[in-house]
């Protein structure tokens, strides 16, 4: 055995993986300082393991791990993977798991005797732990008939799972079946919370339009995906009219417009109203609501409400606005708020200041709400 310039090869040295596996670099450090005349050996020929094969054709050539796929490696034997090209592949799959959010089961049928259309909540699987202390989550699961927002329902909480098996049958009469086709299923995935609001998990909305439940029972599933999220760069804005009396120490508040609000959920636009807090010392006092406009971004409210204020002046007293969205059945959400007052910033500020300044005067401007 002759003795290459540099690399000493000893028995051990040809069944070594380490520094003859099949992406050592040292490969072509080695071939390039190799005399002609010295032990030719074909590092080329051998196997992912580092092995020479007993026969090898001379086209035969090192497979490109490179190019191996993750499904590849796993039909390989588990030798030839490397530690890096192992923990690329863990890292994928886990940021695959992150984007999904599960699976919802579902039947659908409709009863002719009774004219009632039968929903049945079976069951989720694979839904993502919304607790990262118990790495679980306690599941529930809201489902409301849309568009007209008047069938809502809500399943049962199972604590600590991600496959909760609910199998919860609910029944709507008063429904014919020629509007079924109208109609569209949202179901709201949800995570019990103690000590806040519920998280949101993911939402699946069922068109069903084209549904054929004559034939009976309709067994269905769909991926969850995640809620979704309001296209408005905005949450709308607020025209509000102030008038302050100092002789009779009274606050004359206008609610006039709403403009811009955005949805406040996938049905469609939202039923907006207008509660209106007044506080002193940071301490509610008083508190008014405008009626409710139906399915409009754009409301006119015209509504105006006389507060009478404790004290001589307007510094320790603050109004707050609050536009919902009104909702049967459940808690109303917010679509945006506005706080008026001396420590209000920008337009509100503004606002707030000019109505001290000028007593006595209608003062109205727009506002931009803020998040809800």
């Amino acid at each position: 055995v002759h003795v290459l310039k540099g690399v000493d090869i000893y028995p051990e040295n040809l069944n070594s993986k380490k520094k003859f596996g099949a992406d050592d670099k040292s490969e072509t450090k080695t071939k390039s300082v190799m005399p002609k005349n010295s032990l030719h050996l074909d590092l080329e020929k051998r196997d992912l393991n580092g092995n020479f094969p007993k026969t090898a054709p001379k086209t035969q050539s090192s497979p490109d791990t490179g190019n191996l796929s993750p499904k590849h490696f796993t039909e390989r034997n588990k030798d030839s993977v490397s530690p890096e090209s192992l923990k690329s592949t863990t890292s994928l799959s886990s940021e695959e798991k992150q984007d999904k959010l599960g699976t919802l089961f579902f039947s659908l049928e409709y009863n002719f005797e009774k004219k009632a259309f039968v929903v049945n909540i079976k069951e989720a699987r694979g839904l993502p732990a919304m607790d990262e202390q118990s790495m679980t989550s306690d599941p529930y699961i809201k489902m409301t008939i849309l568009p007209e927002k008047k069938h809502k329902v809500k399943t049962r909480v199972l604590r600590k799972t991600l496959d909760p098996a609910f199998d919860e049958t609910f029944t709507f009469y008063g429904i014919p079946y020629s509007q079924i086709q109208d109609l569209t299923l949202h179901f709201m995935i949800l995570s019990f919370d103690r000590f806040s609001r519920d998280d949101v998990i993911g939402e699946v909305l069922i068109p069903l339009a084209g549904t054929e439940l004559s034939e009976g029972r309709m067994l269905m599933d769909r991926e969850i995906i995640k809620r979704n999220v309001r296209k408005s760069s905005g949450h709308g804005e607020l025209l509000i009219s102030l008038c302050y009396q100092s002789t009779t120490n009274t606050l004359t508040v206008v609610v006039l417009k709403a403009r811009h609000l955005p949805k406040s959920d996938v049905s469609g636009l939202s039923d907006p109203y207008v509660k209106v807090n007044l506080y002193h010392a940071k301490k509610r006092i008083s508190k008014k609501k405008t009626h409710v406009k139906k399915c409009t971004p754009n409301a006119v409210f015209n509504e105006l409400f006389v507060f009478d204020i404790p004290c001589e002046d307007l510094d320790d007293i603050s109004i707050e606005f609050l536009v919902l969205d009104s909702d049967r059945g459940s808690r109303n959400e917010v679509i945006g708020w506005l706080t008026l007052g001396s420590s209000a910033e920008g337009t509100a500020g503004e606002h707030w200041k000019e109505i001290c300044e000028y007593p006595r005067r209608q003062i109205a401007k727009w506002h931009m709400l803020c998040d809800g």
